[in-house]
């Protein structure tokens, strides 16, 4: 059992970055694969990364490789996505969720757990 709040979004501008947290409260964070989705308007929600229990291995989106990096702070319960070269079609409300699962997944039922969201707005 966790709960889910995250942090850090905002306005910026098209190849600035920013930093989103998603601070944990619950049992055995450690325990939990993590993962970051988003939705933009009028579109179904996407995978966007996700990171094992030890945060040694990590999977991103196509639409991410080389400009977002997801990171976990156990000892924080905490989960992080750095977002760098912000692009505005990555303009959207930002998600962390929670698998109980052994490995990393991009598949939102195997999802437990999720955040209430983060506005991100890339403006060109």
């Amino acid at each position: 059992q966790v709960q889910l709040v995250e942090s850090g979004g905002g306005l910026v501008q098209a190849g600035g970055s920013l930093r989103l947290s998603c601070a944990a409260s619950g049992r055995t964070f450690s325990s939990y694969v993590m993962g970051w989705f988003r939705q933009a308007p009028g579109k179904e929600r996407e995978f966007v990364a996700t990171i094992s229990w030890s945060g040694g291995r990590t999977t991103y989106a196509d639409s991410v490789k080389g400009r977002f990096t997801i990171s976990r702070d156990n000892a924080k319960n905490t989960v992080y996505l750095q977002m760098n070269s912000l692009k505005p079609e990555d303009t959207a409300v930002y998600y962390c969720a929670a698998a109980n699962t052994n490995s990393r997944t991009s598949r939102q039922n195997d999802y437990d757990h999720w955040g209430q969201g983060t506005q991100v707005t890339v403006s060109s």
